[in-house]
C-alpha cells in the first residue's frame, strides 16, 4: 500500500496538472479569503486547515471544494475533531490502558464516530468513481487504486476496504499536520516580527510582487527556508512519532525486541537535543544558517520521522508549507492584537500532535 501510495503520488499530475500547480491555486483562493477578512482580527485555524485539505481533495477525488460548501465544512470538522482527541490527556491514559475504552464513555467514542462517517464518506466517493471510472484515463488517486483492483489478482491487498482506509490515512496524515504546522508557523511569526520581516525582504528580493512563489525560488532564499525548518524543529509537531511495529524478532542494543512489539520513537530527543541546537526551547532560525547565512542541514532534522517508514507525504508537506507561507507573506502584513511579546507559543495539547494555543491575527494587505 505504502510503495502503491507513494509512487501515485509522485507520478501526479497524470498528464493534467501537476502537484505544484494545484498547490499553488490553492495558494491564491486562500489569499483571496483572507482579503475578505479585510484586516480584521480573526482565527485562522479554519483557512488555513481548508487549503491544505483542498490540496488532497484534488488528488484522491480529483476535485477541490468552495471553502463555504457545507459537506467540506462538516468534513473538516471531523477531521479537526479527531486530531483534538487524539491529543487530548484522556487519550493518552486509554492508550496506556486499554481496557478503559469498553468501560467507560468518553471522547474516544465521538472519534470512532467521526471516523465511520468519514468512512461512509469515502465509500460514496469511490462509488461514484467506480460508476464513472474510464481505465485509460485516471483522474486521481482514487482511479488509480481502482485500475489496480481490477488487475483480477485473488491475492490482491487492493481492495474497497483497504482504499477506504489508505484515503482516511492520506486525510488523517496530510490535512491535519500541514495546517496544524502553518497555524503554529504564523503564531510563531507574530511572535518574532525581526524574523518575518528578513523572510518578507528575501520575498521582495528573490520573487517580487507580481508573480507566484514556486519551488524553484526555494534555492535561492536561504534564510526564509531556515525560517520552515525551525519552525518545524520548535514546534515539534509529533513528538512521539506515530507507533510502529516490528516486523520480526530483532537484537537492538544487547535487547531483543519480539516480533509484533509496538515501538515508539521520540522525535523531541533529537529536534530538542541541545548540542545540536543551542538553546533548543528557543526559536532561532540561525540553527539551521551557517557564518555566511547560507542554509546549513542537520541529521537531527527529523519531523517527518526517518527511515523506511518515514512519512509518504514529505515532499507535499514540504512543498505546501514553502508556497503556503511565502504566498501569505508576500500579500499580506500580520498583525497581532496583543504586544508580540506577551503571545504564549506553548502548545494547549502535547499528546498526539502539539496544539498550539488559539489565538486571533490581522491579515493586512501590502
Amino acid at each position: 500500500m505504502r510503495r502503491f501510495s507513494v509512487m501515485t503520488l509522485r507520478n501526479f499530475g497524470m498528464g493534467k496538472k501537476s502537484i505544484e500547480d494545484r498547490v499553488q491555486e490553492e495558494a491564491r483562493c486562500l489569499m483571496e479569503e483572507l482579503r475578505k477578512t479585510q484586516s480584521s482580527p480573526c482565527d485562522p485555524t479554519f483557512l488555513l486547515g481548508c487549503a491544505p485539505c483542498n490540496v488532497i481533495c484534488s488528488i484522491i477525488f480529483n476535485n477541490r471544494f468552495n471553502y463555504k460548501d457545507q459537506h467540506f465544512l462538516k468534513f473538516m470538522r471531523k477531521v479537526n475533531e479527531n486530531v483534538q482527541i487524539l491529543s487530548s490527556p484522556w487519550i493518552q491514559v486509554c492508550n496506556n490502558f486499554p481496557v478503559l475504552i469498553n468501560i467507560f464513555s468518553g471522547s474516544h467514542k465521538k472519534l470512532f464516530k467521526n471516523v465511520t462517517d468519514l468512512k461512509q464518506y469515502f465509500l460514496e466517493k469511490i462509488k461514484e468513481h467506480q460508476e464513472s471510472l474510464d481505465m485509460n484515463n485516471p483522474r486521481d488517486f482514487i482511479d488509480c487504486f481502482l485500475i489496480k483492483m481490477e488487475e483480477g489478482n485473488p491475492q490482491t491487498e487492493f481492495t474497497t476496504e483497504a482504499l477506504i482506509n489508505t484515503v482516511n490515512d492520506l486525510f488523517g496524515a496530510g490535512t491535519e499536520t500541514t495546517s496544524t504546522t502553518l497555524r503554529y508557523g504564523l503564531l510563531l511569526l507574530l511572535k518574532h516580527p525581526e524574523v518575518t520581516a528578513k523572510v518578507q525582504e528575501e520575498i521582495d528580493h528573490v520573487i517580487g510582487r507580481h508573480r507566484s512563489p514556486c519551488m524553484q525560488d526555494k534555492s535561492s532564499m536561504p534564510y526564509t527556508e531556515a525560517v520552515l525548518y525551525e519552525i518545524q524543529r520548535h514546534i515539534d509537531l509529533l513528538p512521539t512519532n506515530l507507533p510502529h511495529a516490528v516486523t520480526c524478532d530483532i537484537k537492538f542494543r544487547n535487547y531483543l525486541i519480539p516480533k509484533g512489539t509496538t515501538i515508539i520513537t521520540s522525535l523531541t530527543s533529537v529536534l530538542h537535543d541541545s548540542k545540536e541546537f543551542p538553546n533548543p526551547e528557543k526559536f532561532d532560525p540561525g540553527h539551521f544558517l551557517d557564518k555566511s547565512g547560507k542554509f546549513k542541514k542537520s541529521d537531527y532534522f527529523m519531523p517527518f520521522s526517518t527511515g523506511k517508514r518515514i512519512c509518504a507525504g514529505e515532499s507535499l508537506a514540504r512543498m505546501e508549507l514553502f508556497i503556503f507561507l511565502t504566498t501569505i507573506l508576500q500579500n499580506f502584513r500580520l498583525k497581532s492584537v496583543v504586544d508580540p511579546k506577551d503571545l504564549d507559543s506553548t502548545p494547549v495539547f502535547n499528546g498526539l500532535i502539539s496544539v498550539p494555543p488559539a489565538y486571533r491575527i490581522c491579515f493586512i494587505p501590502v
